[in-house]
């Protein structure tokens, strides 16, 4: 029963460490309790491996399910599905540490788990039932003057900082409860005092370095409020059009530069060979025209053809020789004569946007999809990160929804020379939930690990111009229509997560695998024969 308490507190401080209405300060004790009950179980108990599954999932499914019970609202089985799944994944992970310290010292087992934590977190970035919505590194997202080292590090380094002061604190528990010595408490209190200190000094040096932008353009960010379950896709294209000139009309001046609307706000099905007479382009070419400047917004559109030839890997075939492909784009115009620019959502949604591992599911499952807001088509991707030109030397990253949830990905506009973020989103699948504002928190997190202004556009809020800081300059609240103006500063330099990615990531992969190798052949050669 202890060790059952210890899971469910550690549950507890997870959760209630989490954005966008948890305190973060408790994310740096919450493995320990469940770090004790593994300890408890290893050396004092039978069954040990089954026990400390069964401890660990329910820790992680209290975690899972007090923060992204939001999905539920979309769909019963996809939010059930998330959350018992991905419970399941971290307690595998606890539970390859758990056999790891069975056969290590203290100091290898720690290394280990901070490691393979890692490694499950990048997993999450990169295969294709990615869910990083829980990677540790996020939980800071509401406190940005913490964590202006992003810039450096990008999440894996507050990763890092959270298991590596967790683990202090446990160790000075342990410490503690063998010898009994108020100094081990003293000494650990303080270095655990530096571990959670020093990190947030250095940000605080860091924010306070940190010049204004010497070059900025004024942008007017649509929140229309379109219900997406029924307004959205029962109006035209047509009347959406008129909607956000209007919303420009309320908001735009001589000196705006670029409109940005939301996700797919544009629903009715352009086919892309028509994109240039469709209702959206025309109202995009008469915002354009009437502001004189740029318009960028969300389309929904497919291509249908018979050619095998172009059959893609996420291409849907809806006949015999009859195929098509559907897109989540973003549209550009830059003036009535330069034609449409387009970019195609390439970080899918899991099974509203995309099937994963088709070709082993699709025979058990059919057309049987985790239907997380609705779709029959997979969507169709592009390889690279496209940017919008808006002048000459100035250009935008037209990031689309679920993308902006990712560090690296984000990281390759910049490389292609982005000078600000554009996120155009659609978050009213989850309700008036914790869900948007998740979203637009970890918002904050791309601006400080890029140093590039964010220009966000929700279909239903919330809307806001986010600085290089990561700091809120301006915003729409959620379910409320309208337009809201901003300052953009403009960056061309790259800061060294740009360059170098998630190299923190890649070295725990390295010392996972040699860790866990360790473990295993020392522990072949210590049994008996």
């Amino acid at each position: 029963m202890r060790n059952l308490g210890y899971a469910l507190l550690s549950g507890m401080l997870l959760a209630l460490s989490w954005p966008t209405n948890g305190f973060a300060i408790l994310i740096f004790f919450a493995f320990v309790p469940l770090l004790l009950a593994e300890f408890n179980i290893r050396n004092f108990s039978n069954n040990k491996k089954w026990k400390v599954f069964g401890l660990t999932y329910i820790s992680f499914l209290l975690w899972n399910a007090y923060t992204t019970y939001w999905l539920y609202f979309s769909t019963a089985f996809g939010g059930i599905f998330a959350v018992t799944v991905n419970s399941l994944l971290m307690a595998l992970v606890f539970l390859l540490y758990h056999i790891v310290a069975k056969r290590t010292g203290f100091t290898a087992a720690s290394a280990f788990l901070v490691s393979i934590w890692m490694v499950f977190e990048k997993m999450h970035l990169n295969w294709e039932f990615s869910w990083p919505w829980l990677n540790l590194g996020n939980v800071f997202s509401e406190n940005p003057a913490w964590i202006q080292w992003y810039e450096y590090t990008g999440t894996f380094g507050g990763t890092l900082w959270i298991l590596l002061t967790n683990i202090a604190v446990f160790k000075m528990i342990l410490a503690w409860k063998e010898f009994r010595k108020k100094e081990i408490l003293i000494r650990g209190i303080v270095k655990i005092i530096l571990f959670i200190g020093l990190p947030i000094i250095t940000s605080y040096i860091i924010l306070n370095s940190l010049d204004e932008p010497e070059e900025t353009m004024e942008v007017v960010i649509l929140q229309p409020n379109i219900d997406p379950y029924n307004e959205k896709y029962m109006s035209t294209d047509r009347r959406i059009g008129k909607l956000l000139k209007q919303l420009t009309d309320s908001a735009a001046t001589p000196e705006t530069e670029l409109i940005l609307a939301p996700e797919t706000v544009f629903a009715q099905g352009t086919r892309l060979e028509n994109i240039e007479n469709s209702q959206a382009v025309y109202f995009g070419r008469m915002i354009a025209e009437d502001t004189g400047r740029n318009f960028l917004g969300g389309i929904s559109m497919y291509e249908r053809f018979s050619d095998p030839a172009r059959v893609e890997k996420q291409t849907n075939q809806i006949g015999a020789e009859d195929w098509v492909n559907d897109f989540n784009s973003a549209f550009f115009i830059k003036d009535l004569n330069t034609p449409v620019e387009l970019y195609h959502k390439s970080k899918l949604v899991v099974g509203v946007e995309n099937f994963p591992y088709q070709s082993v599911l699709k025979p058990i499952l059919g057309n049987f999809m985790i239907d997380l807001g609705g779709t029959t088509w997979m969507k169709t991707t592009q390889n690279d990160r496209e940017v919008f030109n808006l002048r000459d030397s100035v250009a935008t990253a037209p990031i689309i929804c679920y993308e902006s949830v990712y560090g690296a990905y984000v990281t390759g506009y910049i490389q292609n020379g982005a000078n600000f973020l554009s996120i155009i989103t659609n978050d009213a699948w989850w309700g008036n939930t914790q869900g948007h504002k998740q979203h637009l928190s970890y918002a904050r997190l791309r601006a400080i690990e890029t140093r590039r202004f964010v220009a966000r556009s929700a279909n239903t809020g919330i809307s806001a111009v986010i600085d290089h800081k990561g700091a809120i300059q301006n915003k729409l609240g959620y379910e409320k229509r309208g337009a809201i103006k901003g300052k953009i500063g403009i960056n061309y330099q790259k800061t060294f997560y740009v360059k170098y990615g998630d190299y923190i990531a890649r070295v725990a992969q390295f010392l996972a695998i040699f860790i866990f190798l360790f473990a295993v052949v020392k522990y072949k050669r210590s049994r008996p024969s």
